[in-house]
């Protein structure tokens, strides 16, 4: 079995690949143009994918590295890394398929202005990676973010200076919903996708997006997923709902994206869990 039918049997998309396989069949045909040789060669390269730093923990980097084996050979054998501080030796900001934004931009810092905008110009597809991008986290409340002075800088998420076509929640997201995204956006699976494609305009969140979105909409089953997914226990279940710490809030959203009555839509909690 080739490295990426194992990594679509692992993800699910066992059944896509097979259906792909005709196809693939189709697009060489014998005694092929250079001008076609060239076409299907650009139609199946690798998508180009970059990394950009910007205002947070790194913590987001460290999960996208994680190692995994799942996450590292789809790193290496299914996609190009072609810039990242820490990932490419590489200066000039290139094309790029992809370009995955962690943490939030400080207003303050010219730098991070001009790349944030530079990559804008050169992604096709830019996603908010984790929720300092995303929703501005921690960092958007901060006095001071990362630097000792000055103790006022303002920290906002990039949606609020560029476009963002998708958001990958968490703090930091999971090693594999960052591998199922990469995968879904390699066999164009747009419904997978479509969530991530809603939250780009999400910016702001906080715990009590729970009591005002789901429970006070008679939405809530008591199921504590929210309380689970919170990184600083910040979510207690009391009476079965759920009650927040405004102390350990730091903002990130991820209770609400995880919550199953917010905006996973049971046919796509069906596909994924293989049911």
């Amino acid at each position: 079995m080739s490295l990426i039918a194992r990594i679509k049997r692992f993800l699910g998309l066992e059944a896509e690949a097979k259906r792909e396989e005709p196809e693939k069949e189709k697009s060489e045909p014998v005694g092929a143009s250079k001008e076609e040789v060239e076409k299907v060669a650009e139609e199946n390269a690798k998508p180009r994918i970059g990394y950009i730093h910007l205002s947070g923990c790194t913590g987001d980097a460290m999960s996208l590295t994680e190692n995994y084996d799942i996450l590292a050979e789809l790193l290496t054998n299914m996609v190009d890394i072609v810039y990242g501080q820490t990932l490419v030796d590489l200066w000039e900001m290139p094309e790029m398929d992809l370009a995955l934004v962690e943490g939030s931009v400080c207003l303050q810092d010219e730098h991070s202005l001009h790349e944030l905008k530079e990559l804008r110009e050169k992604a096709k597809l830019v996603c908010a990676f984790g929720s300092c991008a995303a929703t501005g986290c921690f960092t958007r409340y901060s006095r001071g973010g990362q630097q000792a002075q000055p103790s006022h800088e303002s920290f906002v998420p990039i949606a609020d200076l560029i476009d963002v076509d998708l958001a990958l929640p968490g703090c930091p997201p999971s090693p594999e919903i960052i591998a199922k995204t990469v995968v879904a956006l390699l066999n164009n699976d747009m419904d997978y996708l479509q969530p991530m494609l809603d939250l780009a305009g999400y910016t702001e969140a906080c715990g009590c997006d729970l009591q005002t979105k789901v429970v006070n909409q008679g939405l809530c089953i008591g199921c504590g997923t929210c309380a689970m997914a919170c990184q600083t226990r910040a979510l207690d279940m009391t009476n079965g709902r759920p009650e927040l710490n405004s102390d350990r809030c730091i903002k990130c959203g991820i209770c609400y994206v995880q919550c199953p009555r917010s905006w996973w839509p049971e046919e796509q909690i069906k596909k994924d869990l293989g049911l």
